[in-house]
């Protein structure tokens, strides 16, 4: 996430040269690409995490610091 991002609330992911913007609200690649496997996984790790994406967009919005969320095991 990076401050003042255009809405919808969303994070970039990225693997090897592949990049993607994925949706919080809906877990829906808005824009880019990721490979099968790296997509399921990142859009696995986001469901669990889907709150605390929220949180970070909206301090990411207020100019704050976003917390640490833990990788997918």
């Amino acid at each position: 996430m990076f401050f003042d991002e255009h809405a919808p609330p969303h994070f970039h992911a990225e693997y090897g040269e592949f990049k993607a913007s994925v949706n919080i609200p809906t877990l829906e690649i808005i824009e880019g690409k990721l490979p099968r496997r790296a997509q399921e996984l990142v859009l696995d790790w986001a469901e669990l995490h889907q709150t605390e994406l929220m949180k970070n967009w909206d301090l990411c919005h207020r100019h704050q610091k976003p917390h640490n969320i833990e990788p997918l095991k």
